[in-house]
């Protein structure tokens, strides 16, 4: 990870979040592989309910933790876990938003959003944003294992869900909302 001033220039949370279909009455909010929190931070300020902000990495769990303290969020639940190897340990059918940004590149994309879909209340929302198939981009997955837009659909179909149509996330980023089938 880049530091996290140079990491915040490559997203808008709150264009993106919107266009994800991220709404104020959402009472669960799961965000695997948070990083700095860019996402969980600005969802657990728009929600009354919970976020679960959750990242194997420990520092990362600090600081989203810090920045939640700092805006005076209390509604933000850092958890430090590799939910790849033993589950987020959140209860079945918890959340109506589960965020699943900038992974499915890894090897284990079906197990990622299998944990999503076990995750997620019948008509929650699956958010699964990655970056451009571009090799322009200044960040992201090298080109030899970076999603396209139609094998990132294709992945989300393939783990029950119906993806939306692909939408653009500038400046660097595509996405789909999906729902359970």
């Amino acid at each position: 990870m880049p530091p996290e001033e140079v990491w915040q220039q490559f997203f808008d949370p709150e264009v993106i979040l919107t266009k994800l279909g991220m709404r104020s009455e959402f009472e669960s909010v799961v965000d695997l592989g948070c990083g700095y929190g860019t996402f969980a931070i600005p969802a657990a300020a728009r929600i009354a309910g919970s976020v679960y902000a959750i990242d194997i990495d420990a520092e990362m769990i600090a600081g989203t933790s810090a920045r939640a303290r700092a805006r005076g969020l209390t509604n933000l639940i850092p958890m430090q876990r590799d939910f790849l190897a033993e589950g987020t340990g959140l209860a079945e059918g918890c959340a109506d938003f589960v965020m699943v940004f900038n992974l499915l590149h890894a090897r284990e994309s079906a197990a990622i959003l299998a944990e999503a879909s076990r995750l997620l209340k019948n008509r929650g929302i699956l958010a699964v944003i990655h970056w451009n198939f571009d090799p322009a981009t200044p960040r992201g997955p090298s080109m030899e294992i970076r999603a396209t837009p139609e094998s990132c659909r294709y992945m989300i179909q393939q783990a029950g869900f119906s993806p939306g149509n692909c939408l653009d996330l500038p400046p660097y980023h595509y996405g789909f909302a999906a729902w359970p089938l």
